[in-house]
């Protein structure tokens, strides 16, 4: 089935800045509270969240395979598990219907009424009830900078990296969505004048820059997907803030891997961008030769998508400074080699997982994705508008991350991904 809705040419009857991330070509999907308190998932065009389930109330997806309560829920997972085909055959008629040559909608005022919010008027939610959530390694460049750091610069990476995607499994019930609040938290230590581990509130919290992406019904146990096919089982994806505390991790992270330095807080933006609108901006990752992957991770076409990732901490008195601008495309493992690994050993994917990129860091310094490389492990403090410096992010800092593709005149993004460090409770 062919993508409508990505005609770069198309214009919506609902007013959409330039600098929009959500003009009718972009169409995600989330989950809010109306004005009026009521659950609903929807979308968003420009300034404009829109009532799915008014929508389909309404006969606006006739014609569309869709239970009658299929909006009606308070998260995205049955709808994701429909499939590529209704996600599509959805996304088109919401162009459709919005369409500044379509008046269906556009000339019915008590319609509008009932599907159209003003998004300050709407509270967001977590989009999906995330089941599992797997965290990868996959830039290059970010575990080149950490291999310098904490062992032999000259042999940074470690002998299975360029094999395997690196990744662990973390904890899916601490994901929240963006705006969200994030106490410091406490943890055991071992400080370099130290002679014994500490206990306390962690002194290096840190972001990291990261892209998640949430998939659907995959595979039963036992069954594995195949790399080429491994995107059509991609519903889309989000930013991703996956906070870090520094110091306790490096105490505990031998021999298992993190654990309470991970698994107090993450942060996702609300709004589920569809691999069909991404599909425009794909790009071609960097070749894999110097050593080729296993058959298992042979891609027919090794790519992944061109977004413009950007940090910024803002301070107490409302500076906004920016710490890194990255990309996506700066990844060394591909989102479909990612999946095709995590299921080779007939691990089973359900609808709502989700998948961390793993920090995205460029080759060179203004585009790190942590404040660890940023600031070098404390060696390099970074000085804010206000005059104060950061090695960490400090109590009161807010972290605001954000994402967008641009090309042929059309930007789809992603908004905002935000947090707030509050001090320990």
């Amino acid at each position: 089935m062919q993508i409508t809705a990505n005609n770069p040419a198309k214009k919506s009857w609902l007013s959409v800045d330039k600098q929009s991330d959500f003009p009718i070509q972009n169409i995600p999907f989330g989950v809010f509270i109306t004005k009026d308190d009521l659950v609903t998932i929807g979308t968003r065009i420009g300034e404009y969240a829109i009532d799915l389930a008014a929508m389909h109330q309404l006969g606006y997806f006739e014609g569309i395979e869709l239970t009658d309560d299929i909006f009606l829920q308070d998260t995205l997972n049955d709808f994701i598990s429909h499939g590529k085909k209704c996600w599509r055959q959805v996304r088109n008629r919401i162009a459709h219907i919005f369409d500044q040559e379509n008046g269906t909608l556009q000339n019915n005022k008590k319609h509008k009424d009932i599907i159209l919010f003003d998004v300050n008027e709407i509270e967001v939610q977590l989009p999906v009830n995330i089941g599992d959530y797997t965290d990868f390694y996959s830039s290059r460049d970010h575990a080149t900078n950490v291999g310098k750091m904490f062992r032999d610069p000259d042999n940074a990476l470690l002998p299975n990296w360029l094999h395997i995607p690196v990744g662990y499994h973390g904890r899916s019930s601490s994901i929240v969505v963006s705006g969200t609040p994030i106490h410091r938290p406490k943890g055991q230590t071992f400080p370099k004048d130290a002679t014994s581990p500490q206990f306390g509130p962690s002194k290096l919290i840190d972001f990291e820059l990261e892209m998640g992406f949430i998939t659907t019904d995959a595979n039963h146990l036992g069954d594995t997907i195949d790399v080429d096919d491994a995107e059509s089982y991609i519903f889309g994806m989000v930013l991703f803030n996956d906070w870090s505390a520094r110091d306790i991790q490096k105490w505990e992270y031998v021999p298992l891997g993190p654990f309470l330095a991970k698994n107090f807080a993450s942060t996702i933006s609300p709004w589920i961008v569809t691999m069909d609108a991404l599909e425009p901006f794909r790009v071609e990752l960097a070749p894999q030769t110097d050593p080729k992957p296993f058959a298992y991770l042979q891609e027919k076409r090794h790519t992944s998508f061109d977004i413009h990732l950007e940090t910024f901490i803002e301070t107490e008195n409302g500076d906004l400074n920016k710490m890194c601008s990255s990309n996506f495309k700066h990844m060394y493992w591909s989102m479909a080699q990612q999946l095709a690994h995590h299921t080779v050993n007939g691990c089973n994917v359900n609808s709502g997982d989700m998948f961390g990129s793993g920090t995205i860091s460029g080759p060179n310094e203004g585009s790190y994705g942590s404040m660890l490389e940023i600031a070098w492990q404390g060696t390099k403090p970074v000085q804010l508008k206000d005059g104060t410096e950061r090695k960490f992010i400090n109590d009161h800092d807010h972290v605001i991350m954000r994402g967008y593709c641009e090309k042929d005149g059309v930007r789809i993004g992603f908004g905002k991904c935000t947090g707030k460090i509050l001090p320990t409770k």
